[in-house]
């Protein structure tokens, strides 16, 4: 049985809501289409620094997944935004949950500067367009903490053979109707819910068959 790894995180910035965890928890323990019984477990992550990494390891070793995919709100992006790489850096905009605010500091000292997505991410996001859903690559993952578990997950998993990587989602409705500023993009939760599991069924599929990712274009000019 294959083994799937879904984490979210908890609301932060002073949101009640966050679409990750409830994307998150919405799908643990359901099946996916054709997956031959495929296990998918959820996990909440804290929305802090010192906690994130260790709560991911802790959920790592326990359930020894086949596949990873790590979810986090990106409020302004307008699809499921599938990320390319994570970089080893710390600049939080804002605190984080328990106040803490790093600048320019390494998320591992000593690691590479990089680590990129080990999930086909183009094959991910055709199937996901060609499934009605809107995808695309995105070319960061910012530099607060969903960067942080990003680079710390495939820092985790280097040279194991687990596909693994991040994906955004847009702010929830009842988010957007109340942030302040300009109006910005959303999908209602069994939207967001339908979309992933069918990332999920996609990376399975795809592992499964042993296929290579696609090679298409997928970059930007800016």
């Amino acid at each position: 049985m294959m083994r799937i790894l879904l984490t979210g995180f908890e609301p932060f910035g002073g949101q009640s809501l966050n679409p990750s965890w409830e994307v998150a928890r919405a799908l643990h323990g359901l099946p996916l289409p054709g997956s031959q019984g495929a296990q998918v477990t959820a996990a909440q992550l804290p929305c802090v620094f010192d906690q994130a990494l260790p709560a991911l390891q802790q959920a790592l070793t326990q359930h020894t997944p086949d596949i990873v995919l790590a979810l986090g709100q990106a409020e302004g992006r307008c699809d499921l935004s599938v990320e390319r790489v994570a970089i080893n850096v710390m600049d939080a905009r804002i605190p984080d949950n328990a106040g803490a605010q790093p600048i320019d500091m390494p998320v591992i000292a000593g690691s590479p500067a990089a680590y990129f997505s080990t999930l086909p991410i183009k094959s991910l996001v055709a199937g996901l367009r060609a499934s009605g859903f809107q995808a695309s690559v995105s070319q960061t993952a910012g530099t607060f903490v969903c960067n942080q578990v990003f680079y710390g997950l495939q820092h985790a998993l280097a040279g194991q053979g687990v596909h693994s990587g991040f994906m955004h989602l847009p702010l929830l409705p009842e988010q957007a109707a109340h942030w302040p500023g300009p109006s910005l993009p959303s999908w209602p939760a069994s939207l967001q819910v339908a979309g992933v599991r069918q990332a999920l069924t996609l990376l399975v599929a795809h592992r499964q068959q042993g296929l290579s990712d696609l090679r298409q274009t997928g970059g930007t000019l800016n």
